[in-house]
């Protein structure tokens, strides 16, 4: 029997592609939706295996493409690069990689708490320029341990940045949709603004998509204030940027750490002329670990389908 054929849209590690190449026959259609040349062959393709973190994503008018097309396995827990809708009224199945990428993201959420509060990269440059021995210590920064943080979401990865720090024993509070039962301790807040009002630390935990986009306002992020620090681990589509370069740029928000932007992988330049910043190129769930367990959760939903089981991870 011949292997059933899936296409792949994006550009996986070498160690999914042989996967991939050793359980399935794999049409490469390329590394990017928007230079994507469908061929005859893929026409009435039943799976697609689909990585697109950044970049133009899978529209109405690619799925057109492929009237045989019934399964779209994304790589990542986020899909907002998917036209969901468009998917569902094709009748298209669409599945993602939650969970094993959590615990991942959330380290890297307080990583780059700390790493922005006691200034990591300028300690780090003071002693490799020799400006410790030249000109003694390096300044004083702030302190984590005891402070205040806001987490806006609390989906998976927002409930695993809260269980981090409760270790650094700081007053948890949170906005959500609703209030959850499984946070003994945390604070419920209805209001953004008056969450980033009590905050000192800002953490965005959001799904990525319309319902998201610009959630943290111009105004939510002048609540935090001078003195507050936002950290953005979600979607650049999440934070108003702009606002937020203007607070930044103004003094009327003291710091930010982020990994994720609006224009990946080209952020605004300004972003690179502040000294408040600690940048990263959205590497939240990049570990070799965890991209093993996406790439073969992705996987193991392609061959779920193509044997008649029931999808692991649907999201639609």
């Amino acid at each position: 029997m011949s292997k059933l054929e899936v296409i792949l849209l994006g550009d996986v590690p070498d160690w999914d592609r042989a996967e991939l190449d050793a359980r399935f026959s794999i049409q490469f259609a390329g590394k990017s939706s928007a230079t994507t040349k469908f061929t005859h062959a893929m026409k009435s393709t039943s799976c697609m295996a689909f990585k697109g973190f950044s970049g133009p994503g899978l529209g109405a008018d690619i799925m057109d493409q492929l009237p045989g097309l019934k399964l779209i396995a994304n790589y990542g827990v986020g899909y907002d690069s998917i036209d969901v809708a468009a998917a569902v009224k094709r009748g298209i199945a669409v599945t993602n990689t939650p969970d094993v990428l959590t615990g991942e993201v959330a380290d890297l959420a307080v990583g780059l708490m700390l790493s922005i509060t006691r200034d990591l990269s300028g300690g780090e440059a003071w002693l490799k320029s020799g400006d410790w021995g030249a000109k003694g210590p390096y300044p004083l920064q702030r302190r984590v341990f005891g402070k205040r943080v806001g987490i806006v979401g609390l989906g998976r990865i927002g409930t695993e940045i809260g269980r981090r720090l409760t270790g650094f024993d700081m007053a948890i509070s949170y906005w959500s949709r609703r209030p959850k039962p499984a946070t003994a301790g945390w604070t419920y807040v209805a209001d953004l603004v008056d969450l980033a009002t009590e905050s000192d630390f800002l953490i965005i935990a959001l799904a990525g998509g319309p319902e998201t986009a610009g959630l943290v306002t111009r105004q939510v992020i002048e609540a935090l204030g001078p003195k507050g620090t936002l950290v953005n681990i979600s979607r650049g589509t999440t934070v108003d940027e702009a606002a937020m370069l203007d607070a930044l740029e103004t003094g009327k928000l003291g710091w930010a750490a982020l990994d994720v932007f609006l224009n990946e992988p080209n952020p605004d330049p300004r972003f690179l002329a502040l000294k408040n910043v600690h940048l990263q190129p959205h590497v939240a769930s990049a570990t070799e670990e965890t991209r093993r367990a996406m790439g073969m959760l992705m996987i193991d939903n392609i061959s779920a389908y193509l044997t008649g089981k029931a999808l692991l991870t649907r999201v639609a």
